[in-house]
C-alpha cells in the first residue's frame, strides 16, 4: 500500500523537463548571439544573471525533480547542465581575473568546453533511445561544446562564430521540444512531432 502511494505520489508531479529544456534553450541563445558575433561584446554581462537564474538554479531545480519522477537521464541531464552554467557565472565573476594572461585564459576555458563537450557525447549515446527532438539536441550540442572549446584552444575565432550559429540552432530544438512537452500537456494529446526512437 505503501508502494502504491508513492507511485501515486510521483504521478502527481509535473513533468519537468519543459522546464529544463526553456531554462537550457534561452541561456545558450543569449550567449550564442555573442558567439556568432551578432551582438556586441560589450552587452554579454547580459548573459550571467540568466547563466544563475534560468540556466543553473532552474535547471538544477527540474533536474531534482526527475529523479523524484525515476528518470536517471533526465535527472543526469538537467543537473549537470544546470551546473554547468552555474560554474560559467562563477568562472566569470570571481574567478577569470585570477588567470591575467588572455590568451591562457582562453586556452583555459577552451578545455573546459572541450571537456563538457565529452561529457555530451556521453549523454549523445544514452539519447539515441529518448526522442528524436533529444538526439538532435544532443548531437547539435556535442558539435557546439568542441566547435568552441577547439575556437578558444586554438585562437581561432572563426570556429567561435561557427559554434555560436550552432547554439542557436541548438537553442531552437531545445526550444522546439519544450514546446512539444507544454503543448502535450495543455492540450491532453501531443501536438508537435517528436516520435520515441526506442519504438523505431
Amino acid at each position: 500500500m505503501a508502494r502504491e502511494l508513492a507511485s501515486e505520489n510521483v504521478r502527481m508531479i509535473a513533468d519537468p523537463a519543459p522546464l529544463g529544456l526553456a531554462a537550457f534553450a534561452l541561456t545558450t541563445f543569449l550567449l550564442s548571439l555573442f558567439n556568432a558575433g551578432l551582438l556586441p561584446v560589450a552587452g554579454e554581462p547580459i548573459v550571467f544573471g540568466v547563466a544563475l537564474a534560468y540556466g543553473g538554479v532552474a535547471q538544477v531545480l527540474a533536474g531534482m525533480w526527475e529523479f523524484r519522477r525515476g528518470n536517471v537521464f533526465g535527472a543526469t541531464a538537467f543537473t549537470s547542465y544546470g551546473a554547468f552554467w552555474i560554474s560559467f557565472w562563477a568562472f566569470v565573476t570571481f574567478y577569470a581575473a585570477d588567470i591575467p594572461d588572455a590568451t591562457d585564459r582562453e586556452t583555459a576555458v577552451g578545455w573546459y568546453l572541450i571537456g563538457w563537450g565529452l561529457f555530451t557525447l556521453v549523454l549523445w549515446v544514452a539519447s539515441l533511445q529518448t526522442t528524436a527532438a533529444l538526439a538532435l539536441l544532443f548531437t547539435l550540442l556535442a558539435v557546439t561544446f568542441f566547435l568552441l572549446g577547439f575556437g578558444d584552444v586554438a585562437h581561432n575565432d572563426g570556429l567561435t562564430t561557427i559554434g555560436g550559429y550552432l547554439g542557436l540552432l541548438t537553442a531552437a530544438v531545445a526550444w522546439y521540444a519544450c514546446l512539444a512537452g507544454v503543448s502535450a500537456s495543455t492540450f491532453g494529446r501531443a501536438v508537435l512531432p517528436n516520435p520515441p526512437l526506442y519504438k523505431l
